[in-house]
């Protein structure tokens, strides 16, 4: 996180262009610029709040866990009048974000895995063995 540099609405507002976009999301002073081309929304969603607090539009989209983490990365300072509390750094709530998404591999033995492969498959040639040889040979038309 950037150091607790104080800005004001005026100064956020200065910066609303495409080169140079900021906005305040929850009294933090966000630099986006770096990311408007990667932003899933598009570029134009963000330049369109650039230099305006952007706080109800973020939330109201309902942003995921891990766009609400990335505020983190962009802020530049806080909003006068704002007072921020610490939240863990944004590589911290990553590395916690993505154990949450790890999948554990039980290791299953590989006869399990073929008695899981081959037994459909004796199942399907047993009913049709069955079929073939069930039928009756001395149909005449």
């Amino acid at each position: 996180m950037a150091e607790n540099k104080i800005f004001t609405l005026s100064q956020v507002a200065q910066h609303n262009s495409k080169k140079d976009c900021w906005f305040v999301i929850n009294g933090r002073v966000l630099n986006v610029t770096k990311f408007l081309a990667e932003h899933p929304g598009g570029e134009e969603v963000l330049i369109e709040s650039a230099g305006k607090d952007a706080t109800k539009q973020f939330e109201d989209i309902g942003h995921s866990k891990a766009a609400q983490t990335m505020l983190l990365k962009y802020q530049v300072g806080v909003l006068q009048g704002y007072t921020i509390k610490d939240t863990p750094s944004f590589q911290e709530t990553k590395k916690k974000e993505m154990e949450a998404y790890v999948i554990k591999n039980e290791g299953k033995l590989k006869s399990a895995t073929l008695f899981e492969f081959f037994v459909p498959l004796l199942v399907a040639g047993s009913y049709f063995a069955y079929r073939f040889l069930a039928r009756p040979d001395d149909i005449v038309y």
